[in-house]
């Protein structure tokens, strides 16, 4: 038995990376495993584990990481994780130390009791603390869903990643044309690129963007996942101080839950749930919400909100410096010209029905004038009602009238 442990203590590396921190009292503990996945009774039909009852092979390896560890740290916390992406747990508890943190991962599935339910038994049954390991990669609503039940529950979590390409996480690092280039090549989508050193000035331009200085700040994902789980409030995503003038983005609507700061009818992927893929934001640009933005293919930089169906709306809490008319020009590309839209201010109807002007289907888009449009001064919420969608909305700007 002396023999086998030395044999484990020398050949594993948690077992060198636990002798260099083990007294360490920044590091909380060691993830012996991440994402175990092998269908160890069925290889064919069961590849990664989900059915697996037993995990026989699964437990004695944990165990044996666990043993090399305690050879020369007996201090920090053991986290295991089950089968089948850190889900199945049978055949792998009770618990084998004193000191035992079970890791579960959540993706793609309704926030629900019963999606957890499973680890909250684990949890009664073999009195060990549970964590939520691993999660992320959804919209914003399905962020703030998951940390509700999660809270509501008394169970830590952490999420993948702080950052990365990609617009579904608090810091999002940029890219750039070079390596944007080596990536559809690599996907078969264009040539290579001809030049030697296109590789390695965009892969090393991509490593310094990696710092946090040089992210971009989500402040739509940190809202959902700091403070949109504790409440309902809508927040302004900007100023949004009107005067004669003022161009308000379409993509610039409130920070807030659905339902509360904008309604729209796709807001998260349940699809491991409910066996359809749905997209949240089906641009993926811009914002993290339900709702769809995308970028104008001509101007760079610029986005619109697309994918509009009937029954969806969006709130802008606006700060009018000067009370009197005004006129507002909605800026629609008409993709259908049977759309329509209705306006409120602080529930006030402002117009009813309003059609989208029948037009080309350009980017830049078309005009719909509200005229001599009645505005109280100061802090209020505008929200644009589709009656009928089918169109794209890029701006509402306002033009002083006077009183």
């Amino acid at each position: 038995m002396a023999k086998r442990s030395k044999q484990a203590k020398d050949n594993c590396i948690l077992a060198k990376i636990a002798t260099r921190y083990a007294n360490e009292p920044t590091v909380g503990g060691y993830d012996i495993l991440n994402e175990p996945n092998w269908g160890f009774e069925d290889t064919v039909r069961d590849r990664n584990g989900l059915k697996e009852q037993k995990n026989g092979p699964l437990k004695q390896l944990m165990k044996d990481i666990t043993q090399a560890i305690r050879e020369v740290d007996k201090k920090h916390i053991i986290i295991i994780e089950g089968n089948g992406w850190g889900n199945n747990y049978q055949g792998v508890l009770g618990p084998w130390d004193d000191n035992m943190v079970l890791s579960f991962h959540k993706y793609w599935n309704h926030n629900d009791q019963p999606s957890i339910q499973h680890i909250l038994d684990y949890r009664s049954q073999y009195n060990i603390p549970v964590w939520l390991g691993e999660t992320g990669e959804n919209s914003n609503t399905w962020f703030t869903e998951a940390i509700r039940l999660l809270e509501k529950n008394n169970i830590g979590w952490s999420w993948w990643p702080l950052k990365k390409l990609g617009n579904n996480n608090p810091l999002q690092i940029p890219s750039n044309p070079g390596y944007d280039s080596l990536v559809n090549y690599w996907n078969g989508k264009t040539n290579r690129p001809p030049a030697k050193n296109i590789a390695y000035t965009a892969l090393m331009e991509l490593a310094a963007h990696t710092k946090c200085e040089m992210n971009i700040v989500h402040r739509d994902v940190v809202d959902a996942m700091m403070r949109q789980p504790f409440s309902d409030e809508s927040k302004p995503f900007r100023e949004n101080k009107i005067s004669n003038g003022t161009t308000l983005a379409a993509v610039d609507y409130d920070l807030g839950v659905n339902g509360k700061a904008y309604y729209d009818l796709d807001t998260a992927n349940y699809y491991i749930s409910t066996g359809k893929e749905s997209m949240g934001n089906r641009g993926r640009m811009y914002r993290n919400d339900g709702v769809d933005i995308y970028e104008d293919s001509l101007h760079k930089g610029k986005y619109y909100v697309g994918h509009i169906e009937d029954g969806e709306w969006l709130q802008y809490t606006m700060d009018v410096l000067t009370a009197g008319k005004y006129d507002l020009v909605f800026t629609i590309d008409p993709k259908n010209s049977e759309g329509l839209f209705s306006v409120t201010d602080d529930g006030i109807p402002l117009a009813a029905n309003v059609p989208v002007p029948a037009g080309g289907e350009t980017t830049s888009g078309e005009n719909r004038t509200l005229k001599n449009i009645q505005l109280k001064a100061g802090i209020q919420r505008l929200r644009i009602y589709t009656e009928r969608g089918g169109y794209h909305f890029v701006q509402i700007q306002f033009y002083y009238r006077g009183t």
